[in-house]
């Protein structure tokens, strides 16, 4: 089953319409949404390898733009919109320790976190709840999220062909390190 839908997921990937749905899940995953863009970013630049910089640009774009949003949600609209998406994740004491850290760290904050399986959403929301500077959070999220968009790309680009091939070999064991890592990174982000 999971092999069927690889395969579906793949023709997608290589469907006209592909980058606006990576944009979307991008930015959206950066304030709000739970889901990864990587989970579309791989399968596009498996299925169009001489694409990979431009979908890593796409998700590094979309993600700082989505960003800002998860920003603004945290600055202006805690009440109606961010203690909602904080409270869903029942990460309510880890968004007050967020915030207290970016009192003291926070650039390192933004770079560190943005390259984890911590959701994102937390760093920018966290961001805008402790009023941290716009232009330096900007700054920071470009470095970590285009650091880790194009390390993606560019090892599936240049890696291509054996990863594409241990995926369809290994698929189910890939989906569940990934859960784990997922699942993971909700966790590191409650108790930590």
């Amino acid at each position: 089953m999971l092999n069927r839908l690889y395969a579906r997921v793949l023709r997608h990937a290589a469907s006209p319409n592909a980058p606006l749905w990576l944009v979307a899940l991008t930015f959206a995953e950066a304030s709000f949404f739970p889901l990864p863009p990587e989970t579309l970013l791989v399968p596009m630049v498996l299925a169009r390898r001489d694409k990979a910089w431009l979908y890593a640009t796409l998700c590094t774009v979309a993600s700082v733009t989505g960003g800002i949003l998860g920003w603004v949600i945290g600055a202006l609209l805690l009440q109606h919109l961010a203690l909602p998406i904080v409270h869903f994740y029942h990460a309510e004491q880890t968004l007050a320790a967020l915030q207290e850290k970016f009192r003291h760290w926070g650039v390192w904050i933004i770079l560190f976190k943005g390259l984890t399986p911590i959701p994102y959403k937390f760093v920018t929301i966290a961001s805008g709840m402790a009023h941290f500077a716009l232009l330096p959070f900007i700054a920071a999220s470009l470095v970590t999220r285009g650091v880790r968009f194009f390390l993606v790309a560019g090892l599936l680009w240049k890696f291509g062909a054996p990863i594409e091939d241990f995926l369809e070999r290994r698929l189910p064991l890939v989906m569940g390190v990934f859960a784990v890592l997922l699942v993971g990174g909700v966790l590191a982000l409650r108790y930590l």
